[in-house]
C-alpha cells in the first residue's frame, strides 16, 4: 500500500495534475470547455479530477457513494478556493436532472460497477446533446488489473497477474494475507472486471457510440505515481484482444 492510499491530499493533487495534463486535452478532442459548461464526475472520490475543470470556470459536481470522500472533496476544494457541488449518492438512485451535463466523468469507476450497462444507461439520460463521456478504466488482464496494489501484504501488492490466480487459490492467498475488509473488495473487483471487448460490448448496449478510444502501455497516472513516461498502445498492437488487454494499462474512452 503506498502513500496516496492513506494521504488522500496527496491523491487530490496528483489526480488535479493529471486530470490537467491528460483529461481536459482528450475531452476537448470532442468538445470545448468553456466557463458556462456543465462538468459531473461519478466516483468522484476526493474531487482531483475536477480540479482543472473548476479553474476554468466550468461548473463541477461530483458524486460518490462515500461520504467520507465527499467531506474530502469538499474540504479540499475550500483549502484550493474553488468552487465545487458535491454528493454522497448513489448513482444508481441519485435524483439528478436530465439532459444536464456536458461532461460526465467516469474514472477508474466502471470496473467497479456489476451493472456496466445500466450504468452506462443512466449517464446517456444524463448528458447534453452534443456532449461527451469520458471513461477511464485498467483492462483487467494487465499486471495490475486486480487493483491489488491496495493490500497490505508487500506480496500481494507488488505481485503482477495474481488476480488471474483461479479463483480458489487467490481467494485462499488473500484471506491469508489480508484484512476481510481489503479481501470483500479484491473480490468485488474480480467479479465486476472490464476488459475492452466487454466495455465497448456494454456501451453500445447502452446506446453509446465511441468518438475515440487510447490504449495506453504506461497510464497517464504513473507519471504523478512513479515518474514514468505515459505512453500510447500503437494500433496495430491494440488489433490483438488478448495481448492488448494484457498490456494495457489504461484505457481511455469518448462516448457520445
Amino acid at each position: 500500500m503506498q502513500q496516496r492510499h492513506t494521504d488522500r491530499e496527496v491523491y487530490f493533487h496528483e489526480l488535479a495534475q493529471t486530470s490537467e495534463r491528460y483529461f481536459i486535452p482528450y475531452v476537448e478532442r470532442v468538445v470545448t470547455l468553456s466557463s458556462s459548461a456543465r462538468v459531473l464526475e461519478v466516483g468522484c472520490g476526493e474531487g482531483g479530477n475536477l480540479v482543472p475543470f473548476a479553474r476554468r470556470g466550468c461548473a463541477v459536481t461530483g458524486v460518490d457513494r462515500a461520504a467520507v470522500r465527499v467531506a474530502e472533496a469538499q474540504s479540499f476544494f475550500s483549502a484550493a478556493g474553488l468552487e465545487g457541488h458535491f454528493e454522497a449518492a448513489d448513482i444508481f438512485n441519485w435524483a439528478a436532472p436530465a439532459a444536464a451535463y456536458d461532461v460526465i466523468l467516469l474514472h477508474d469507476v466502471v470496473e467497479h460497477v456489476p451493472d456496466k450497462a445500466g450504468l452506462l444507461c443512466i449517464l446517456r439520460r444524463l448528458i447534453r446533446p452534443g456532449g461527451v463521456l469520458f471513461v477511464g478504466f485498467p483492462s483487467w488482464f494487465m499486471p495490475f488489473g486486480g487493483h491489488q496494489q491496495i493490500a497490505r501484504n508487500a506480496f500481494v501488492a507488488h505481485c503482477p497477474f495474481l488476480h488471474l490466480l483461479p479463483l480458489p487459490c487467490y481467494a485462499g492467498l488473500l484471506r491469508r494475507f489480508e484484512t476481510p475488509a481489503c479481501v470483500t473488495e479484491l473480490l468485488s473487483i474480480r467479479a465486476c472486471r472490464c476488459t475492452v471487448r466487454r466495455f465497448e460490448r456494454e456501451a453500445l448496449l447502452a446506446g453509446w457510440t465511441v468518438a475515440d478510444r487510447q490504449l495506453w502501455w504506461v497510464n497517464p497516472h504513473y507519471e504523478q505515481k512513479f515518474g514514468l513516461r505515459p505512453r500510447l498502445m500503437p494500433a496495430w498492437w491494440a488489433r490483438l484482444p488478448l495481448v492488448r488487454d494484457m498490456t494495457a494499462t489504461a484505457c481511455f474512452y469518448l462516448l457520445q
